[in-house]
């Protein structure tokens, strides 16, 4: 269904705040506001500071070190057997996605998300690119996905059907090991991705940013039952019904991935470890594509040594992930604090966007220091939502149907590039106006009864996340300051919209 956050967010983001007469008359839909709306743009991922990346601060010494120790093996490489130079790590194959967990978890830091070649932190383009063509043999080179492109996100893919007509909904490799050097004799063929684009049989996932994850972890299912029914009436008077998605083992919510369909941190890990390289581990122990030829390691390749008692690889990564810092926000001046109460809470939810990106959460009694009850802001209620067929993938996983997908963290998106599930667009605009296919449009009637609070909700938006137009992109943390040519008629204007900015000191125009 579409949600009030999402009416209250095109209504004004999208079309504009109106002139007072317009507003009166309840044109909502005016091509004079359209127009202004069009010149509304996404400046980019925020500047300075990385923010993010970092061991959590209150950790001990001894923990610290254990975060950097586990970061380091997050970042190895790996090769088929561990015998390529630069590439120690054993096991890569006979699909995969990419050779390194950190190759793929990259922006702004180790443990983030897909880089860009001019863009954010890292800048550089994408390196599933150049998988085709690493440790091949002459004239051995495998293709590149049309969907894989330089300044594009790294992507898994899924076909949503088998040849049959029955449900897929797997990852396939992008590549195999095939034509390497350290594979003799593997003929494995890659998957016909251009068939399966050509069919509209493929859907994509993005890597989701692992950082903090320890404190979602340590969110108890009853504290994330209690939010999910907290404001119930408010919630469901805009149709925001999400529910949990739940282990078929024990019953247990999980809570990581796009669809929310992995219980724990170690079982994400051990997951990716399998998919997306190709590595056998003491969690997904059996080899993906086995074919003859094409194996060369016993299993399962990542493992707890028996001898001396060192941790598996999958350990670690979810030791990196526990003990990882939650992105640093900069809520430093008024306006950006003006813009984070504008967003609501969970006491006020003002026009209702924390209903589903839960404002705050709280740990429970964990062993890591300084980690237990503790109040985070992941912006989400790690529930998964209907989001329309726009937006719908076709593929289930756990309680999460075709079109169903966990509420995105919104912590540290001022950094990020790339948006939805599939990446589609590295604009925020469009990310967020991609929220209207979950359903039914509200009514000019409706609308105009918000449309008082439609800036104040903007304004909080970009105040962790996003561009809005500029008399209150001041209120935001935003990524840099955009190009605020043409929105001073819009401050000026004496439209519900504009008062609500300047009753709240937000009707000021954004610094150069």
């Amino acid at each position: 269904m579409w949600t009030k956050a999402a009416v209250l967010l095109t209504a004004c983001i999208w079309t504009g705040c109106s002139s007072a007469s317009s507003a009166a008359a309840g044109d909502d839909d005016s091509d004079s506001n359209l127009e202004v709306a069009q010149a509304v743009t996404d400046p980019g991922p925020r500047g300075g500071d990385r923010g993010a990346g970092g061991p959590y601060d209150q950790l001990g010494n001894d923990e610290k070190t254990f975060f950097t120790t586990a970061r380091d093996v997050f970042a190895e490489i790996d090769s088929v057997s561990g015998t390529v130079a630069n590439e120690d790590g054993k096991g890569l194959g006979p699909t995969f996605n990419g050779n390194s967990c950190a190759q793929c978890h990259a922006e702004p830091a180790v443990g983030g998300s897909s880089s860009h070649p001019t863009l954010g932190h890292v800048r550089a383009p994408n390196p599933q690119v150049g998988l085709a063509t690493l440790d091949r043999v002459a004239g051995k080179a495998q293709k590149v996905p049309s969907f894989i492109t330089p300044d594009g996100p790294i992507r898994e893919a899924r076909f949503v059907t088998n040849p049959d007509g029955s449900d897929d909904g797997g990852v396939h490799g992008l590549y195999t090991i095939a034509g390497r050097t350290d594979a003799p004799g593997c003929t494995l063929a890659q998957p016909d991705f251009a068939k399966a684009v050509a069919q509209n049989n493929v859907i994509f996932r993005i890597p989701t940013p692992t950082f903090g994850l320890g404190l979602l972890e340590g969110v108890s299912d009853d504290a994330l039952v209690a939010n999910l029914a907290a404001n119930g009436d408010a919630k469901y008077a805009d149709g925001v019904e999400g529910q949990l998605n739940r282990s078929g083992n024990d019953g247990t919510v999980t809570r990581f991935g796009w669809k929310a369909q992995n219980k724990s941190l170690l079982v994400f890990a051990g997951e990716a470890y399998n998919v997306e390289q190709g590595v056998s581990n003491e969690l997904f122990n059996n080899e993906r594509s086995a074919v003859a030829g094409c194996v060369f390691n016993s299993n399962p390749e990542d493992a707890t040594d028996t001898t001396t008692g060192g941790a598996a690889d999958t350990t670690l990564f979810a030791a990196f992930m526990r003990l990882s810092s939650d992105p640093t926000p900069t809520t430093s001046t008024a306006s950006e604090l003006r813009g984070q109460t504008l967003f609501g809470t969970t006491k006020d939810p003002q026009v209702g966007c924390v209903h589903c990106h839960t404002d705050t959460l709280v740990t429970a009694k964990l062993r890591y220091t300084g980690m237990s009850g503790v109040e985070i802001h992941p912006y989400s209620d790690l529930a998964i939502h209907h989001m329309g067929t726009a937006l719908a993938d076709g593929v289930s996983q756990g309680a999460a149907g075709g079109d169903q997908f966990r509420t995105a963290p919104l912590w540290g998106v001022g950094k990020r590039i790339f948006f939805l599930h599939d990446g589609r667009t590295d604009d925020l605009k469009r990310a967020i106006r991609a929220h209207r296919s979950a359903g039914i449009a509200a009514s000019a009637s409706a609308r105009r009864s918000r449309r008082p609070r439609n800036d104040a909700w903007s304004a909080r938006l970009r105040f962790e996340y996003g561009v809005l137009p500029c008399p209150v992109i001041k209120l935001l943390m935003s990524r840099k300051s955009p190009d605020c040519q043409g929105m001073d008629t819009l401050v000026a204007s004496t439209s519900p919209c504009t008062h609500a900015l300047k009753s709240s000191g937000i009707g000021e125009p954004s610094p150069k």
